[in-house]
Order: C-alpha cells, then sequence, then structure tokens
C-alpha cells in the first residue's frame, strides 16, 4: 500500500525531507570565512614576495648603490665631525703619516667598509646573491689576523702585552661604536627605503658597514701602532655594530 506522505522512514517513523549535509551545498560558516580570507591574505604577500625576487629589475641595479652612497655622503662627515670634536686628531698625526702601520689602520677598515657597501647594495635588492661580498669581508679579517699573528710571534715576549693592549683599549671598541652612530642611522634609513628581503642579514652589513667606517676615521685619533691590537679592539668595534645591526633589522628595515 503506498504512503500519502512521501517515503518511507525507519520502522514507521516520520517521513524524511531534504537533509542538508553540513559544508555541502550551503554557506560557509564564518569560521570558515575568516580562515579562507586570512590563507588568500597570506597567499598575496607571498606572491608579492615570489614576484620581487623573480624580478629584480623592481629595484634597478644602480639604485639601491646610489641610495646608500648619499646616505654615506651625509653620515660619514657627521663622524668626522663628531671625532674632531669629541676626541681630536692625534697630535702627531704629520708624523704619523710617513708610518706603515698608520695608513694600514685606515685603508683596512675602509676596504671592509667598501666590501660591505657593495655586499648592502646587493642585499637591498631581492634575490640577489651576496655570497661574493661576504667572503671578501671574512677574507679581509682573516689577513688582518694572519699579519697580526706573524707580529705577535715576532716580536720579544716583553713587548707582546703591549702589542695587545696598548695604552687605549679600554675606549677604542667603544669609541668605534660612538662614531659608527650617524652612519649606522644613515645606512638603515637607506636600506629601508629599498626592498631588502633578507632583513638579519641586511641589517648586519648596514652595521658591518658603519663600523668600519667609523675604525677608519677613529684611526685618525688613535696612538696605538700594534697590529694585534687592531686585529682585537678595531675587529671587535667593528663587530659589535654588526651584531647591532643584525638584532635591529628585522624590525626596523620591515617593508
Amino acid at each position: 500500500m503506498r504512503q500519502a506522505h512521501g517515503p518511507v522512514g525507519d520502522r514507521g517513523s516520520s517521513p524524511i525531507g531534504h537533509v542538508g549535509v553540513r559544508r555541502q551545498g550551503g554557506h560557509p560558516s564564518r569560521l570558515e570565512g575568516a580562515w579562507q580570507t586570512r590563507r588568500e591574505h597570506i597567499m598575496k604577500t607571498d606572491d608579492l614576495i615570489s614576484l620581487l625576487a623573480a624580478d629584480t629589475a623592481a629595484v634597478p641595479r644602480r639604485a639601491a648603490s646610489r641610495q646608500i652612497a648619499i646616505a654615506m655622503a651625509a653620515g660619514i662627515p657627521l663622524a668626522i665631525l663628531a671625532m674632531l670634536v669629541t676626541m681630536g686628531a692625534r697630535v702627531d698625526l704629520p708624523q704619523a703619516i710617513h708610518v706603515p702601520i698608520f695608513w694600514l689602520k685606515v685603508l683596512f677598515p675602509a676596504a671592509v667598509a667598501c666590501a660591505a657597501f657593495a655586499t648592502l647594495s646587493r642585499l637591498a635588492r631581492p634575490g640577489v646573491s651576496a655570497r661574493s661580498g661576504m667572503w671578501a669581508i671574512a677574507g679581509l679579517v682573516v689577513l688582518l689576523w694572519l699579519m697580526a699573528i706573524a707580529a705577535y710571534a715576532g716580536a720579544p715576549s716583553p713587548e707582546r702585552a703591549a702589542m695587545v693592549w696598548g695604552q687605549s683599549w679600554q675606549t677604542c671598541t667603544l669609541s668605534v661604536l660612538m662614531l659608527s652612530v650617524p652612519i649606522f642611522v644613515a645606512a638603515f634609513l637607506a636600506v629601508r627605503q629599498l626592498a631588502p628581503t633578507r632583513l638579519t642579514h641586511a641589517g648586519a652589513c648596514a652595521g658591518l658597514l658603519s663600523g668600519a667606517a667609523a675604525a677608519s676615521i677613529y684611526a685618525f685619533h688613535c696612538p696605538e701602532s700594534a697590529l694585534p691590537f687592531m686585529a682585537i679592539w678595531y675587529v671587535a668595534g667593528i663587530a659589535a655594530a654588526a651584531g647591532i645591526g643584525a638584532a635591529l633589522g628585522p624590525r626596523l628595515l620591515r617593508w
């Protein structure tokens, strides 16, 4: 016998109508909608980063170098002025410029600064390798240390302590850090306007650039003339600036 009210239910129960299955044929819940929106946002952000990394023309090759060079033209004179006002040039500078170690103290950190400048210019462009610059910086430091070890080993034992500590080891590193501040600020402001994606590396390199440039400026005040002193305390000041830059990079260079 046919039933008048539709399909037969289980054991004589009331007729079964159309049953909606969750997530089939209905609208997504608010939670699902929010998750979908967040997922789309993440995908768009990742797509943007990938696009910038793939299309390095988004930051012209010379634009990064030009921007950082302008920053250095502003920061370095301020550091020189700070050295002259707060420390003063060494009193025997006319005689010191005829001694090779003086120019080594000036040119070694200047060479590190140049390598850091080139590396930072590459780190400021997405998707561009900067390994060669990093190896160049490491090579310069290793070379200085080898020269310092050779000088230390060849010196008479009574003179070795003075070669390491000198007369200004307590102020050398801090002085380099202080002189690096205007250069550091200028470098960070310049890189922030570009498109770095490796923020820790870019921050470290900006700090390295500022510390090395400051060490080269500090050499015009520093009375020390021993390679071991330079290899320890100059490098310590440069490394400290690089460490501060690495710590601040992810916060200050985010774009």
